[in-house]
């Protein structure tokens, strides 16, 4: 695997580990608000469901059984996969092809739940994102589902954002261009919810994780409200007994510009 090591500017904790663990539903916003949030950080960013997205398209590309997960093990360790770790620039390639909008299909997304649940794969994967993680120093914003609680339970900041499912299937409608019917639109985000939590939870923040209900706000108040659990987490909350408690959300709706690529 390979990837771009971006010049970060330390803005909180200088010559310190800053991982921004964000985890939540299909529909929540996390991508766009987790690249922004590293954006402003001036942190490398990972999307690791655009990973699995991607092992998905390598199985269908190779007719490999969806319904084998050792199969699907096997084609997780031997995958070559690169993959953007700056916030400015998305790409996702697999054996040197450019698969950035072919793992966003609907095929795709169809699939990715029979992937994503496949034990050995998801070993794999969460064995490549920590590699990621540590090849940035420990500085960086990672999202998906189990990023507070597999993949780094002890990273500096742990959140979890969520929404409504009103407000998720409107957002992905909005995100798809009004491509989809209400029943395809369930399948990309209720269904596979369904489907992926029995493997993780990514629906209830453990203790430790903040939730942030971005149900009734706007994308600029969600990055703000993030960015804010940052600066409260680590420079009020760090060194102190306990957790930080959940904010309570003041909310208005995400915007188009939320929820790409959950």
């Amino acid at each position: 695997m390979t990837q771009e090591l971006i010049e970060t500017v330390d803005v909180l904790r200088p010559g310190k580990s800053l991982v921004v663990a964000i985890d939540g539903p299909s529909g929540s916003g996390k991508s766009s608000v987790s690249k922004e949030v590293a954006r402003r950080l001036k942190l490398a960013y990972l999307d690791t469901g655009a990973m699995y997205r991607a092992l998905t398209w390598f199985c269908v590309e190779n007719g490999t059984d969806l319904d084998d997960a050792a199969a699907i093990e096997a084609a997780s360790k031997a995958f070559p996969l690169e993959i953007s770790t700056s916030p400015a620039d998305e790409y996702v390639r697999v054996a040197g092809n450019d698969v950035t909008l072919a793992i966003r299909e609907p095929a795709i997304s169809a699939a990715v739940s029979a992937v994503a649940t496949a034990l050995g794969a998801r070993t794999e994967l969460i064995r490549r994102q920590r590699e990621l993680i540590e090849k940035h120093h420990r500085r960086m914003v990672v999202e998906g589902r189990d990023i507070t609680t597999v993949v780094v339970p002890g990273a500096e900041v742990r959140m979890l954002l969520t929404a409504s499912e009103e407000a998720r299937l409107r957002r992905r409608g909005i995100q798809l261009g009004g491509s989809q019917n209400a029943e395809q639109l369930a399948a990309q985000v209720t269904h596979r919810d369904a489907k992926d939590s029995t493997v993780v939870n990514f629906t209830t923040a453990a203790d430790g994780v903040v939730t942030l209900d971005s149900s009734e706000l706007d994308f600029d108040e969600t990055v703000q409200a993030a960015l804010d659990i940052v600066d409260t987490v680590i420079n009020h909350t760090v060194g102190q007994q306990g957790s930080p408690q959940p904010t309570a959300a003041k909310q208005p709706t995400l915007q188009p510009r939320a929820a790409h690529g959950d």
